[in-house]
């Protein structure tokens, strides 16, 4: 690990000298002079460089002079006018000439004027989406992987397998070491199947938990909670209708300030408990905390 730290750095420093060595200008026209590829001066007009530009191509085209180093000498002339021919990428060559300390400037312009325009916006903004999704799905997995490996050494999970084999063998142990090695390492993955793991902070990755696809569902899950949102109003606020078990429930989760994880833990008896004081109304919610607030001072 450090032996790669160490080569990343001095690949940086590389590349980083090179930059700093080779003049801003080098990245236009190699080491010559877009103008003198040409024969025009840095103050010709358009029309100049135009003409200049094709009585070389004429000269020099591999149609017409079957060179090999006309040939090389050919793409540097082509590469020269299209710089020069345009007026902004003009501008900043000759940016570039009067300013050639500001290396890391002048490179940037030059790559964003080449190929940022080339590049399709939305096709970024997908491959990046894709690309964080996948981060995210894999770190989910990594997560809930290494968290299934501390449950299986908890004492817990250990009793809980070894009820399992006496359930499964009919209260007998099978005294054979490779048969029950066998035996444990198929109890293991039966039992993980069967055992609803409540790990918090490291559920089953979803697909539908990731960024991409949030964003994609944004517009369908916006849709659904306005309906939602209407569906309330005209049934509690304007109908003036008691609340239905899953809303009564919906209200105290939210009400107490628990997730909907945390939530879901609860037993049956203490939720209808719960639910049966009415906590969304903010007296009796105000009631419950100091009776919470009792008990934890008499348990102390």
């Amino acid at each position: 690990m450090a032996a790669a730290i160490r080569w990343s750095a001095v690949v940086s420093a590389v590349i980083l000298f090179s930059l700093l060595i080779s003049p801003s200008t080098a990245i236009y026209c190699d080491e010559d002079d877009c103008y003198d590829l040409l024969g025009v001066t840095q103050g010709a007009n358009a029309s100049e460089i135009k003409k200049a530009y094709y009585k070389l191509s004429l000269k020099h085209h591999p149609d017409k002079n079957p060179d090999p180093e006309s040939k090389k000498l050919f793409v540097k002339i082509a590469n020269a006018y299209e710089i020069l021919k345009d007026e902004d990428t003009r501008a900043q060559y000759d940016y570039a000439i009067e300013h050639p300390e500001e290396v890391f400037y002048n490179t940037a312009r030059y790559y964003q004027a080449y190929y940022g325009h080339k590049t399709d916006t939305r096709a970024v903004l997908i491959g990046l989406l894709l690309v964080l999704s996948a981060f995210q799905y894999l770190n989910q997995w990594t997560r809930y992987n290494q968290a299934i490996e501390m449950v299986k050494k908890t004492p817990a999970y250990k009793n809980k397998l070894r009820a399992l084999e006496l359930e499964r063998s009919g209260g007998t142990t099978n005294k054979k070491k490779s048969n029950k090695q066998m035996n444990n390492r198929k109890l293991e993955e039966d039992f993980s199947k069967e055992l609803d793991l409540q790990i918090k902070g490291a559920e089953m990755p979803s697909v539908w938990e990731l960024v991409g696809v949030r964003l994609v569902l944004l517009p369908y899950t916006i849709g659904k909670l306005l309906l939602w949102s209407g569906c309330w109003f005209w049934r509690y606020k304007v109908k003036k209708a008691p609340y239905s078990w899953e809303d009564a429930s919906y209200l105290t989760q939210r009400s107490l300030g628990v997730t909907l994880d945390a939530w879901r833990t609860v037993d049956d008896a203490t939720k209808e408990d719960l639910v049966y004081r009415r906590l969304w109304e903010k007296p009796n919610l105000e009631s419950y905390m100091s009776e919470m607030r009792k008990e934890s001072k008499r348990r102390r």
